[in-house]
C-alpha cells in the first residue's frame, strides 16, 4: 500500500532506531561465540528491513514530487535578481537579511540600491553604521542593517573580504543563523543544505502531511521529509531549494491556494484529503498599528530623514503618547540604533 512522505518520515526515523540498536547489538555480542553474534545481527537485520518495507516505492513518490517541481520552477519561477547566475555571495548575502520578514516585492529597490552603493562587505565595512540605517529606509527590523554592517567588518578583517563558504564561518557573523548560513551556502556556493523558510515549510505540510499549515516550529517528522526531498547532487539540490520556495511563494500559497496550476496537485496529501481547514493553534497576524515598532520607526524616520542631529522637540512632535516615545527611544538607543548626544539624538556615526 502506498504511504505519504509523512509515513516515509516516521518509517525512516524507526529505522535509523533500529539501524541504531542492531549496531548496538552487534558489539555486545562480539565478545560472544560467533554464532550468537550472526544469530542477534541477522535478527536486528530482519527488523529494519520490515520496518522500511515498501521504501521502494515511496522515494519513487518523493523523486516524482521533486522532479515535477523542479520543471515547473523552470518555467514559472520569478526574476529575482538575486537568484540569477551572476549574483555574487555577497549580492545573495544581503538579500537574505532583507528578505527576513520582509516581502520580496519591497526588498527589489533597497536591495539594488544597496548594491550600487556598496557593491562589496569592504565597501560597506568603510561606511559609518548610520549610512547603513539609513539606507536601510522603511525595510523594516532596522538592526538588520547594523547586524549586516558588523558582518561586513567582519568578513572584511577576518575573511579576505570574501563572504565565507563554510557552515561553522557564516554562523560567526552577526545576524546570520541556521537557516542564513544554509541559503548562503545553497544559493551561492550550491551546496547541499536544507533550506526551510516559510514557503517550503507550508509546501511539505500540505504534500507531505495533509494539513494547510506547518507547525509553529520544524519538526523532526518535517525535517526528515525535507532531508528525504533535497536530491543528493549538490546542484540539483540547491535548484530544488529554489523551486520548493517558490511553488510556496507563487502556487501554494497561505490564503487562497491555486491548486489547480498546482504541478504536484495530484500527489498532494491536504488535496486528496479534500483541503481540510487548519484545525491547529490559531493563527493571527502581527499587529503593527499603535505598537512600539510603529513608533520606533516613526523616530527612526525622523533621524533618517537628514544628516544633522534631532532635538527633543522635534522627536515629540513625532509621536504623542510620551511615556511610549521614550520607551521606544530608549529602546532604539540600546540597540545601537540611535546615539544620545546632550538633548539631540543621531544616528551611529
Amino acid at each position: 500500500m502506498a504511504l505519504s512522505l509523512g509515513s516515509m518520515a516516521l518509517a525512516g526515523l524507526e529505522a535509523r532506531r533500529l539501524t541504531h540498536e542492531a549496531r548496538s547489538a552487534a558489539n555486545i555480542a562480539a565478545s560472544e561465540a560467533s554464532d550468537q553474534a550472526q544469530q542477534a545481527e541477522q535478527s536486528s537485520v530482519t527488523r529494519v528491513l520490515e520496518a522500511v518495507k515498501g521504501e521502494e516505492l515511496q522515494l519513487g513518490k518523493a523523486t516524482t514530487v521533486v522532479r515535477q517541481i523542479l520543471n515547473w520552477c523552470d518555467d514559472h519561477a520569478r526574476d529575482l535578481p538575486w537568484r540569477r547566475l551572476d549574483a555574487t555571495p555577497w549580492a545573495i548575502m544581503v538579500s537574505e537579511f532583507m528578505l527576513q520578514q520582509t516581502p520580496v516585492e519591497r526588498v527589489r529597490g533597497p536591495w539594488r540600491a544597496w548594491l550600487e552603493r556598496w557593491p562589496t562587505p569592504a565597501s560597506l565595512a568603510a561606511a559609518p553604521p548610520g549610512d547603513a540605517v539609513r539606507a536601510w529606509g522603511r525595510l523594516g527590523y532596522p538592526r538588520r542593517a547594523l547586524r549586516l554592517h558588523q558582518a561586513a567588518r567582519m568578513i572584511t578583517d577576518d575573511f579576505d573580504g570574501q563572504v565565507p563558504e563554510d557552515r561553522d564561518s557564516l554562523l560567526r557573523l552577526p545576524g546570520v543563523g541556521s537557516y542564513t548560513a544554509a541559503a548562503i551556502r545553497s544559493f551561492a556556493y550550491g551546496r547541499r543544505e536544507i533550506v526551510l523558510d516559510t514557503n517550503v515549510r507550508r509546501v511539505l505540510a500540505r504534500v507531505a502531511f495533509g494539513v494547510a499549515f506547518p507547525a509553529s516550529a520544524a519538526t523532526i517528522q518535517e525535517r526528515v521529509v525535507a532531508e528525504q526531498l533535497a536530491p543528493r547532487h549538490p546542484g540539483r539540490a540547491a535548484r530544488w531549494a529554489v523551486a520548493s520556495m517558490e511553488l510556496g511563494a507563487l502556487v501554494c500559497r497561505a490564503r487562497n491556494p491555486l491548486c489547480d496550476a498546482c504541478p504536484v496537485a495530484d500527489l498532494c496529501a491536504w488535496r486528496q484529503a479534500g483541503n481540510p481547514s487548519w484545525v491547529g493553534a490559531p493563527r493571527r497576524g502581527q499587529a503593527y498599528a499603535g505598537t512600539d515598532r510603529q513608533c520606533r520607526g516613526a523616530l527612526l524616520a525622523v533621524l533618517r530623514s537628514g544628516p544633522d542631529p534631532v532635538e527633543d522637540h522635534q522627536l515629540a512632535a513625532t509621536w504623542q503618547d510620551v511615556a511610549q516615545r521614550k520607551r521606544a527611544l530608549a529602546s532604539l538607543v540600546e540597540d545601537g540604533l540611535v546615539v544620545a548626544s546632550g538633548s539631540t539624538w543621531s544616528l551611529p556615526s
